[in-house]
């Protein structure tokens, strides 16, 4: 290992040499624990006895080789401090772990399952120019298995058993998850955090394992088989990596070596608002550390990209923008995003970020940190903000729709409705809508239409696609038995639809050219409508929004004469519990106006094209 490069925080591969490596001669153990005085390995193998490691290279680093140990066996480091107090602490670089509570390390192979998507690698780009459509799954409440009848009269009750065991593991869950992605027209999957961690309502933020995908859902292998099936199915898998902070577990990361080796020493910088230990971005090995996971889910299980959380907290001293900036943070996403895009030129690296600091999307050559994509939090919080107040507040607060493409081209915008918006009392996407349960379905629909005719990619989190009116629940799948209800089943059919049209028209792609878009109308506030065109040579796109509670039959917009205008979708038709007869037509056009008649919380979609 190059020692120099892994203190100056150069380094993208230490997982190469520490953690527990799978050899001819046995399993060779490698720790960094600069400030023990003894390390031990302890686990199955050895009964759990310890066996002395020594210490290597610069004396920093400790080592052992054990015969007996297997894949699949379990195992810690024993770290004495320097008063000679120990604490068993699983392995930072360990490639497995068991299933909590249970806190070992577990040695785990990552080299033997050969990928077969190659061509999809080949072919794979940053979707800067094309549809880029993303469905954010929680992977265990997706499905749940049921609770066996024998289990529940043994007394447990059907929660627990659902909580601890009902699971589908990757390999289980691959085939129904891919299809289910293909049919409804996404084309990427965003998997929330899958590194180990101790508590389920994390939902993995706070890990304990930045090398170890969790083993609730199984192994390394079978992961790799799910990432896999899903390039063969031309299903591009980004997965959320935390590079902010970490569990304060003490048999995990915090005080690994008997100090605070990989957080702050004082109090104040180590802990944030969710209780758990910032990272110290100034330290080498720690940047090394980091960067190395980043590039692990990358190059070992061939994750398409990474969604980086809460980068305003590496923005800002813990978030808070009155502190001032954290430069070493900032000097090092942008050293990891350039080291991470010099690897994986065509992988995507997108920015969770609430702070308004520019350039986060600009390459770092430019002053930038090098991101490729940034979440339009203010889009998001706009726009749902609209969709909650009364119809009739809704003049005075038109121009919060508009409001987004005064600063669009300042980055490279995703536009999401993730999981954060479903959850904590914020109720579910559909709940948010105004009005009674048959009133929410439109204004879903219209909203919708109106997210797919915006500038920016798109991500969409699992059961809004029909939706789901209970908030999220990591301990329970998502309530598919919705789908049995009309309103629901038509509400994601229309949602397939809407996104097969973001997938075919080029028009929905050109994101970031401002030459791309236009708004054909943001002047009637009076009556709620707006109009959104997309522009292309391949035909441009035309959304008519009426956000109103009245009927406007006497609605005109000039679009240029000599096109041929094709209706694509009219969000109030029948066969999705709409009030329009399929069929029925409610627009004309001559000359250069389109003249429509646009119910109540509805759009329509057109296709302009040359004659």
């Amino acid at each position: 290992m190059d020692i120099y490069g892994f203190y100056k925080g150069e380094s993208f591969e230490v997982y190469e040499y520490l953690g527990a490596h799978l050899t001819a001669k046995g399993t060779i153990f490698r720790t960094y624990a600069p400030n023990a005085s003894k390390v031990s390995v302890i686990g199955d193998h050895t009964e759990w006895e310890e066996v002395p490691m020594k210490s290597v290279l610069d004396g920093n680093f400790y080592e052992t080789v054990c015969p007996d140990a297997k894949e699949g066996m379990r195992y810690k480091y024993r770290i004495y401090d320097r008063n000679g107090n120990f604490i068993d602490h699983c392995d930072p670089y360990g490639f497995g772990m068991e299933v909590r509570p249970g806190t070992c390390s577990v040695i785990r192979s990552i080299e033997n399952y050969r990928f077969s998507d190659s061509s999809w690698l080949s072919k794979r780009s940053d979707c800067r120019d094309k549809a880029l459509n993303i469905y954010e799954v929680h992977l265990g409440s997706w499905r749940r298995k049921a609770a066996p009848q024998a289990e529940l009269e043994d007394g447990a009750s059907g929660d627990e058993i659902i909580a601890n065991e009902g699971w589908y593991s990757y390999a289980e869950i691959a085939d129904e998850l891919i299809a289910y992605v293909k049919e409804y027209g996404y084309n990427y999957i965003e998997l929330m955090p899958l590194n180990e961690h101790p508590c389920d309502e994390s939902w993995g933020y706070q890990s304990t394992g930045f090398f170890s995908p969790t083993s609730r859902y199984g192994t390394p292998t079978e992961l790799m088989e799910l990432v896999d099936k899903c390039h063969r199915s031309g299903i591009g898998v980004i997965i959320d990596f935390v590079p902010v902070h970490f569990a304060v577990d003490h048999y995990a990361l915090t005080e690994y070596d008997g100090t605070r080796l990989y957080e702050f020493p004082d109090d104040e910088a180590a802990y944030n608002e969710w209780g758990s230990r910032n990272f110290m971005h100034s330290k080498g090995e720690v940047r090394s550390f980091i960067q190395s996971a980043a590039n692990y889910w990358l190059s070992v299980y061939h994750f398409d990209g990474l969604r980086m959380d809460a980068i305003r907290n590496m923005i800002y001293w813990n978030g808070q923008e009155y502190r001032g900036e954290n430069r070493t943070a900032i000097d090092f996403l942008k050293s990891m995003n350039s080291g991470l895009k010099a690897r994986h030129p065509s992988a995507i690296i997108a920015a969770e970020d609430s702070s308004s600091y520019p350039k986060v999307t600009a390459p770092v050559f430019d002053g930038g940190l090098g991101f490729d994509y940034k979440w339009d939090l203010g889009w998001m919080h706009d726009t749902l903000e609209y969709f909650q107040s009364a119809p009739m507040y809704r003049t005075r607060d038109y121009h919060k729709l508009t409001f987004s493409m005064l600063y669009f081209y300042n980055e490279h915008f995703i536009l999401p409705l993730s999981h954060d918006e479903v959850v904590h009392g914020k109720a579910t996407i559909s709940q948010k809508m105004n009005g009674q349960y048959p009133d929410k379905f439109p204004q879903a629909r219209a909203l919708y239409m109106y997210m797919i005719a915006h500038p920016g990619k798109k991500l969409n989190f699992m059961g809004n696609e029909f939706a789901q009116l209970r908030e999220w629940d990591e301990k329970r799948e998502q309530d598919w038995d919705m789908l049995k209800y009309p309103l629901h089943d038509s509400f994601r059919e229309y949602i397939r639809e809407l996104n097969r049209i973001y997938l075919t028209h080029t028009a929905l792609h050109y994101d970031y050219d401002p030459t791309n878009f236009a708004w054909e109308d943001c002047r009637s506030a009076d009556r709620c409508i707006y109009a959104i065109r997309r522009k292309s040579a391949d035909g441009d796109i035309l959304a008519v929004l009426n956000f109103s509670d009245w009927y406007q039959a006497d609605y005109c917009v000039e679009i240029g004469g000599g096109y041929d205008v094709t209706l694509l979708l009219d969000s109030d038709n029948q066969k999705y519990s709409g009030r329009t007869p399929d069929g029925a037509s409610r627009y004309s056009y001559s000359g250069r106006k389109l003249e429509l008649s646009i119910p109540p919380f509805s759009g329509m979609m057109f296709l302009i094209s040359e004659k």
